[in-house]
């Protein structure tokens, strides 16, 4: 089977639309559907039901084999690829929010240390950069998130460890009514339109269910996002070293550090920087 035809199925399967699977993927919504007829063809059985978009259950096995195939595959590709790369490779892959100066200088660190590091950062949202260390595509992942006081974040992947905790807000406009008050409860706030900025600060990540996104921003500029709330389109919850606001005492910021197994040393240093003295 043609891992492009897998990538599209799992696509499709996954957004449950074939509109948004060819948004997801840049293609166009006709590519996608004879990617798919394609496949079908190939195994002479039906995988999805068009209206509503569903798995049939041929369609919920291959899935299953899919998702492990693309996993393969992609964490061969990295495996090949840091084979082939000097041995000073370091790759850093982090959330917009996990960013802080203990990383910059432990990274500054690491960099005088070797004159001959070939390093790299990149950012994006928390799945993507989990993904990115589960299939050996960067070194060290450092992923962020809000969660109750003392408890991890919940990763797909074992193994992580917190090297930095903080306040959480909820940053809210000046002269909003809630300004006047120190602290809030999550749940309180259910009637409130949010801003869901699935980069920085995803509404699907907070405990709490329900909140309402009056505005979606996709960018991963937290000033943007602050600028945002500031002009009135909706509420954001964000660590308190980054943004003032109402306290959500019931909530704290963490950033958890994740090594790909097979790192090299200047992975393995990293993370020795970041958690010699963790919180």
């Amino acid at each position: 089977m043609d891992p492009h035809l897998l990538r599209t199925f799992v696509a499709v399967a996954e957004t449950c639309s074939f509109s948004a699977a060819a948004e997801r993927l840049s293609y166009t919504q006709s590519a996608v559907s004879q990617q798919i007829a394609v496949l079908e063809a190939d195994l002479g059985t039906p995988l999805l039901t068009r209206r509503p978009v569903a798995l049939t259950p041929a369609g919920e096995r291959l899935h299953r084999h899919a998702t492990l195939l693309l996993a393969r595959l992609a964490a061969a590709r990295a495996d090949v690829t840091r084979a082939a790369a000097p041995p000073g490779r370091l790759i850093v892959g982090l959330t917009p929010l996990a960013w802080s100066r203990r990383i910059s200088g432990a990274l500054a660190t690491i960099r005088a240390e070797s004159a001959r590091l070939s390093s790299r950062v990149l950012v994006a949202d928390r799945e993507r950069i989990v993904a990115a260390a589960v299939t050996g595509e960067i070194d060290v992942a450092l992923v962020d998130g809000f969660t109750a006081p003392n408890d991890p974040l919940p990763l797909p992947q074992s193994g992580a460890i917190g090297v930095a905790e903080d306040g959480v807000v909820v940053a809210v406009p000046g002269g909003h009514p809630l300004r006047a008050r120190r602290t809030v409860d999550l749940a309180d706030l259910a009637e409130a339109y949010w801003i869901d900025a699935p980069v920085v600060s995803p509404l699907t990540n907070l405990p709490v269910d329900g909140l309402r996104a009056g505005l979606r921003y996709e960018g991963a500029d937290v000033a943007v996002l602050l600028g945002l709330v500031e002009a009135g389109h909706g509420l954001a919850v964000l660590p308190a070293s980054v943004a003032g606001g109402v306290a959500l005492p019931r909530l704290v910021h963490r950033v958890e550090l994740l090594t790909t197994p097979g790192a090299g040393a200047p992975a393995l240093r990293l993370s020795r920087l970041l958690t010699s003295a963790t919180p």
